[in-house]
């Protein structure tokens, strides 16, 4: 693993810009959310990238959604996002669009990673890229959002308080649900660099459920920092995940006679939503937890519509990656349609009892060959049959095993879920 910091990102804008440049003459968009190490990044990619002559596109703070969209638009070669998404304003990381604004293809991905092997080099000065600041890019994006949503439908006499989580979206989400008609109160748009998903965003609900209440609005929509995820919360405070979101938007959808194929999920999708599927004779498949799994399912499958309870909603006939603000009026436009609240559209699901516990472990933990951990985990599925589900997977990106118990009785689940968590914790606790 390279480390993130400025002179990484340099040399990695050095090395994508060698690769697309063998490919013939184009440009490449670089993009931002609202964290502090953003300025810095951006500047380095930029002269990594002119380093290799080739010209670069500025969108300064926009959507990672935004990004995809304006790849493909634009007609650039590739689209760069500095995002660490929901993390805190101190991590950072980088992400790659296509020119089709889908992840890059593995052979580009080889290609760069053996072109960071060599030294870098500079090409002759009149060959050098230009940067040129893209100064429309907000308003562009925001017409694109409200193109999806039918011109038959608007949002007016609608109360919706919009947090942006002080990212992204900050100047973007409110404009497109104003310019709908809605009547808007904004949370999480004054971002100082520091503050980027702090107590509030999609992640930290609570603020938006407080001043849903306050502000006795008709609902809230609460974005993360890079904007391509999204909670909403009802007109009396509750929550609506990922699964809820999508469950509405399948529900209209069906209703509307739009609907093409079935629905992904992922291994954390509640079994509510796949019995209430069923139960409307809609296909349901599984896969492993990220947006690109769900992405690429959906290809595969050639179906439109996928998610995760954490608010990755996926609507491939509309854009090619998870997208916030979209599913927020994939949403409203539900609501409108058939004249109810955000409070009794969802009320057709019956969501069960999850209790996920997090065990923090060794880095060496081979799960599936621990002879307790698994007796007691087939012992648990025997116990709740078919009327639940157990889920044992070790983190992607920390030290962490994901403990996950599902079932209709949430006393029994909670107990269940911290018997097994707790031997996980005896047999692979972090020294």
């Amino acid at each position: 693993m390279w480390p993130i910091n400025a002179e990484f990102i340099l040399k990695l804008g050095w090395a994508v810009g060698k690769v697309l440049a063998r490919q013939g003459y184009g440009k490449v968009l670089i993009g931002k959310d609202t964290r502090i190490s953003g300025y810095m990044f951006e500047s380095v990619l930029e002269a990594g990238l002119s380093a290799a002559g080739v010209d670069i596109h500025l969108l300064g703070p926009m959507p990672t959604p935004a990004i995809a969209y304006l790849t493909r638009t634009l007609r650039a070669q590739a689209g760069i996002v500095i995002s660490a998404s929901h993390n805190p304003y101190d991590d950072n990381g980088i992400k790659f669009f296509s020119a089709q604004g889908t992840k890059l293809p593995d052979e580009l991905e080889v290609a760069i990673e053996e072109q960071l092997e060599q030294s870098m080099t500079t090409v002759d000065s009149a060959r050098l890229g230009k940067a040129v600041r893209v100064m429309d890019a907000p308003g562009r994006y925001i017409e694109f959002c409200k193109s999806t949503v039918s011109s038959e439908i608007n949002f007016n006499g609608l109360k919706v308080v919009v947090d942006c989580a002080n990212g992204a979206a900050y100047h973007i989400a409110p404009n497109v649900l104003r310019e709908l008609g809605a009547d808007v109160v904004e949370v999480g748009v004054e971002p100082n660099g520091l503050n980027i998903n702090l107590e509030c965003g999609a992640t930290h609900p609570a603020t938006l459920q407080q001043r849903v209440l306050l502000e006795h609005a008709d609902l809230g929509i609460a974005l993360d920092g890079d904007g391509d995820r999204v909670i909403m919360v009802d007109h009396q405070g509750h929550i609506l995940d990922g699964d809820e979101l999508l469950y509405i938007i399948m529900k209209h959808r069906q209703e509307i006679g739009t609907l093409k194929g079935g629905v992904v999920g992922t291994v954390m999708t509640n079994i509510g939503l796949e019995r209430a599927l069923h139960a409307s004779n809609i296909s349901f498949t599984r896969v492993p937890v990220g947006d690109r799994h769900i992405i690429a399912e959906l290809s595969k499958r050639q179906w439109h519509l996928g998610g995760e309870p954490s608010g990755h909603i996926i609507c491939s006939d509309a854009i090619t990656t998870g997208d916030g603000i979209i599913t927020a009026l994939q949403v409203l436009s539900a609501l409108r349609f058939k004249n109810q609240s955000l409070a009794v559209i969802k009320e057709g699901l019956h969501k069960y009892p999850q209790v996920l516990v997090n065990v923090k472990v060794s880095a060496a933990c081979d799960l599936a060959n621990n002879v307790r951990v698994q007796e007691l985990l087939k012992t648990i599925e025997k116990n709740l049959g078919n009327t639940g589900r157990v889920l044992l997977r070790c983190s992607g990106t920390e030290p962490l095993v994901r403990v996950m118990v599902e079932g209709e009785d949430g006393e029994h689940v909670k107990q269940l879920a911290h018997q097994l968590a707790e031997v996980v914790k005896e047999e692979f606790a972090k020294v």
